[in-house]
């Protein structure tokens, strides 16, 4: 428009000034936004690990890279497109330029939480490194946005390197004063409570156990978990908020307290074997008489007690009806073959749930029938306590429940309201033992509930709140390490069943601990190696993920001696690994009692 009309005349002293700006390198009207104008993306390069990063499913690799040492690689399964996401501090009103490299198939990078609109970028097919960019303007009350990268469902994995965000830096301010009044209050063999006085502007508190951060919390007070039994430990606390992390507080030194015989362990052998007996039917293999379970079997699991209704938490014990198992004993048989077990020193216990028993304790009073039924069945066979083998359906998270720390889903919360009633009840004796799957355990490592976006399914990981919760009064996890999809191991592997690495990364995973949902400050604490068995099917024709003798042995070299190991580096070594539980004592009758064998030769 008006391209004709001729440039005005400027005075002589404007034009000698600007000629003195242009040769000192200066612009006038630009000098200050370039200056404000920073990198404010956390680690962009991956050079520091994934410092700064959450990821569902990523990993830091030294090739390829575009700069550096370093660059992300992640792998998109099922329901997770592996998102890597961070949060930066930024001015509201003001322009960014958000900009990375990436290889890869349907590869984004974008910035949600912008307050105006939430931008993305991305390339459909990228072989090579190929820079993407995008631009944004955050909102006149925006002072946080969201960075992120992910691939898509079932295209393989990509990679992602030298992501920054240009732009004027958020206001941080100071780092907060320094935490004061730490102190310790209750302890337990494998826990210290600690608390302390509020900051002012901390947003929240990083807690330290022996020099190393361990949690992050957001208010004055925790409970540290996973700690040694009769062991003294140093912990000092720090306040964060955007601008940094205090100086730590003055140490407190709290010890642990002894192992207590209860927790129905004490008078377990160091190594046991763990089985289930088919009580209430055949089941192709046969029916096995209590009296006839061969003295190797240290713990045995009465399959199962099943609800009246899914709903109903009352539930029943009723064995194997003559038709079906024709050589059944009598109730006054089955009673004193109880007796006899446990004269011998063995743990008679009945098993809740199963494949075919669905229990959701939606209610208080689902939660009340479920301990006096239980309780009716231990009280009538004298049996020694519990196992909970909820599958299927029975735990499963609301939408809102994302700390396993602190559960909100009534199915969960009246569970383990449940089971403490029983062990009060019942005293330092009772047995608790759990078989969860796989699903409700180990995955927990990559999803958590539905997710922070929603749209996964909330049986994941809904294990973790009830085992954590109980770990104190927790006889033995046997996780059913079969009849599994591929999971995600601590070296960000997809394990599968058929081989010794499975049950190697999969009781790394519980001796270990992990980030849940693969939030650094969210970790599931390792449970004792006493407390931990390995689940496995005794037989071909017991489930999927047999394994022959020579690899149970290779699983239990690398997990107590740390030999035979393969290309899975555990993070330690645990020879008082309690041992190896099947399914089933009845099934391994039918094998010839080849699982026990090997089991007695390995452990003597």
């Amino acid at each position: 428009m008006d391209r004709s009309r001729p440039l005005a005349r400027r005075p002589l002293v404007t034009l000698l000034t600007a000629a003195a700006l242009a040769a000192s390198g200066l612009t006038a009207l630009t000098s200050a936004a370039r200056a404000a104008d920073a990198d404010l993306a956390r680690n962009g390069g991956f050079e520091s690990a994934l410092d700064g990063w959450t990821c569902t499913a990523g990993a830091v690799v030294n090739a390829p890279v575009h700069s550096g040492g370093a660059a992300l690689k992640a792998t998109p399964a099922g329901a997770d497109n592996a998102r890597c996401a961070q949060t930066v501090t930024v001015r509201p009103d003001s322009q960014y330029t958000l900009s990375g490299y990436v290889r890869g198939t349907y590869v984004y990078l974008g910035a949600s939480g912008t307050g105006t609109t939430d931008v993305s970028t991305w390339a459909q097919s990228a072989p090579d490194w190929q820079r993407l960019t995008t631009t944004f303007r955050t909102g006149p009350a925006t002072t946080r946005v969201t960075l992120y990268t992910h691939g898509w469902y079932g295209t393989g994995a990509y990679h992602a390197d030298d992501i920054s965000l240009t732009g004027p830096g958020g206001e941080t301010g100071q780092p907060p004063a320094v935490p004061g009044g730490l102190t310790a209050g209750s302890v337990t063999p494998t826990g210290v409570t600690l608390s302390w006085s509020p900051v002012s502007g901390a947003t929240g508190y990083a807690v330290y156990r022996d020099g190393t951060r361990v949690r992050t919390v957001t208010g004055t007070s925790t409970t540290v978990t996973g700690l040694t039994p009769s062991t003294a430990y140093a912990f000092q606390v720090a306040a964060v908020n955007d601008a940094g992390e205090s100086a730590r507080s003055a140490t407190v030194t709290a010890t642990t307290a002894e192992r207590p015989d209860g927790g129905g362990s004490g008078d377990l052998p160091a190594h046991a074997l763990v089985g289930y007996l088919h009580a209430s039917f055949a089941n192709g293999s046969g029916y096995t008489r209590l009296a006839d379970v061969p003295d190797s079997w240290d713990v045995i699991d009465l399959a199962f007690g099943e609800p009246t209704t899914v709903t109903s938490g009352d539930i029943r014990f009723e064995r194997c009806p003559v038709s079906e198992c024709p050589n059944v004993e009598s109730d006054a048989e089955f009673k004193a073959a109880v007796n006899a077990k446990q004269a011998a020193g063995k743990k008679v216990l009945i098993s809740i749930g199963g494949q075919n028993g669905q229990v959701q304790l939606t209610t208080t009073a689902a939660r009340d029938k479920f301990v006096s039924s239980v309780s009716a069945i231990i009280d009538e066979y004298g049996l020694d306590g519990l196992d909970i083998d909820f599958e299927g359906h029975s735990l499963s998270l609301n939408a809102d429940d994302t700390d396993f720390k602190n559960p909100k889903t009534p199915v969960v919360v009246n569970l383990i309201a449940a089971v403490k009633t029983l062990k009060a009840k019942y005293g330092d004796d009772f047995v608790l033992t759990m078989a969860p799957e796989t699903f409700f355990v180990q995955l927990g490592y990559q999803y958590y509930g539905t997710g922070k976006w929603g749209g996964q399914d909330p049986r994941a990981g809904a294990y973790l709140p009830v085992i954590h919760a109980l770990r104190d009064d927790l006889t033995l996890l046997h996780v059913q390490d079969y009849n599994s999809g591929p999971i995600m191991g601590l070296d960000n592997q997809y394990h599968s069943m058929g081989g010794a690495d499975f049950h190697i990364a999969m009781t790394d995973m519980l001796l270990t601990g992990f980030p849940v949902a693969g939030d650094a400050a969210n970790v599931f604490p390792p449970l004792r190696p006493d407390q931990v068995a390995i689940g496995m099917p005794a037989s071909v024709n017991a489930g999927n993920g047999h394994v022959s003798p020579a690899e149970v042995n290779k699983a239990l070299n690398c997990l107590t001696k740390k030999t035979d190991c393969g290309s899975y580096a555990t993070h330690g070594t645990w020879p008082e690994l309690r041992g190896l539980m099947t399914w089933s004592i009845n099934w391994d009758r039918f094998a010839n009692w080849e699982f026990q064998k090997n089991f007695d030769a390995y452990f003597g």
